[in-house]
């Protein structure tokens, strides 16, 4: 039976617990920094945005260092949150493979004597 990529692709970024927990906490942070700025006074002086910048390395330094050869020491915010975002998917997809490949069943090679 044929297995459909694009549904191995999405198992291996959401439907594993690994993923999941990641992409959550990841979500959890997003949210929080979205929402920070709505409650105190000093609005976007926080630094509230580290937390998911953090979260999403080693792959969101790739994604700064072309932001800032890009748009120079000032990038746009929605290059870096939308980098945020896609950092954290392509580390969900690292760890899903890490997950199936720890969780598969080991395949052991047979060889056909004649």
């Amino acid at each position: 039976m044929k297995r459909n990529p694009k549904r191995s692709l999405w198992r291996l970024m959401f439907a594993n617990p690994a993923s999941a927990v990641y992409l959550g906490v990841v979500g959890i942070a997003i949210g929080v920094a979205v929402i920070q700025p709505l409650f105190t006074d000093n609005g976007m002086e926080s630094l509230i945005w580290v937390w998911p910048a953090l979260l999403t390395l080693p792959t969101f330094a790739l994604v700064a260092l072309a932001g800032e050869a890009l748009f120079g020491a000032d990038a746009a915010t929605w290059y870096l949150i939308t980098g945020v975002v896609v950092s954290a998917l392509i580390q969900s997809l690292a760890l899903g493979a890490i997950w199936h490949t720890l969780r598969s069943p080991r395949r052991r090679l047979h060889t056909s004597r004649g």
